[in-house]
């Protein structure tokens, strides 16, 4: 890192500072299954890279701007083996099925668990179906932070998935819901294939002290975390627009909710 980039950093770090903000943020995760089979759920981890040694001290690995980037994303595995696809009934309506048949990882209880096709009203274009897999990693802070879960654009797949991976942003420690992954459809000719292991999206997180970095924690499935998310958990089920309830949502927060486990 150049004097320049240094002194940038360290501008922005103590100008943040000044202002009362932290240099690093602590966010809890845990996992909340109902249907059990917590085990597939594999932790968080740091994005890498498993690049040759730079060259050049030009070279983009030890370009700061690049560097920073990529460690303020978390990688979140695949936890399953699956391939769908769709088919059409005699009706000429949409079916969606897995395309292993009887070859599957999942059985169809499994899937049911997971896996759903969102109503045709509900896409947001009619020729491109939406689906939705539970991914219920729950993040969690006790100061302002938002979470951001995006596609996993920093890893290449040679083969691309068929439509793209819908994302999603919310605030932490007013609304720690589980997330899912959703996904839209583009090509229904092509199968989407998920293997186990695999960059399944990304989570990265914004906070007040934007050269802050979050230091990420296997969180305690505490009892005061376990009634919150009880109040939270498919609000959206029930009313629209579920921001409009971040106030009542303060109002009901215990001060404290992250506790790291051990």
């Amino acid at each position: 890192m150049s004097w320049e980039d240094q002194f940038a950093e360290g501008a922005d770090r103590e100008e943040a500072e000044a202002r009362g903000k932290s240099r690093s943020v602590t966010v809890g995760w845990t996992v909340r299954f109902p249907q059990g089979g917590d085990a597939i759920w594999s932790p968080p981890r740091p994005f890498s890279r498993k690049d040759p040694k730079p060259a050049s001290a030009k070279s983009v690995q030890v370009c700061p701007a690049a560097i920073d980037f990529d460690r303020r994303h978390f990688v979140i595995p695949c936890p399953i083996d699956l391939t769908l696809s769709f088919g059409r009934q005699a009706n000429g309506q949409l079916q969606l099925l897995d395309a292993d048949g009887e070859k599957s990882a999942m059985r169809p209880q499994g899937r049911a668990n997971m896996l759903m096709l969102h109503p045709k009203n509900e896409w947001r274009h009619p020729d491109r179906p939406i689906i939705q897999i539970t991914a219920p990693y729950v993040f969690v802070a006790d100061e302002p932070a938002y979470v951001v879960q995006t596609a996993p654009y920093l890893d290449y797949f040679p083969t691309p998935r068929p439509g793209v991976q819908m994302g999603g942003r919310f605030p932490i420690h007013i609304w720690p819901r589980p997330l899912s992954w959703g996904f839209e459809w583009h090509d229904v000719t092509k199968p989407l294939v998920l293997k186990r292991g695999e960059p399944w999206f990304y989570v990265r997180f914004e906070t007040e002290n934007p050269a802050a970095h979050v230091r990420l924690v296997e969180q305690e499935m505490t009892g005061e975390l376990e009634k919150y998310l009880d109040s939270i958990v498919d609000v959206s089920n029930y009313v629209n627009k579920t921001y409009s309830m971040f106030g009542e949502a303060r109002r009901i927060r215990p001060d404290r909710l992250l506790k790291p486990r051990g």
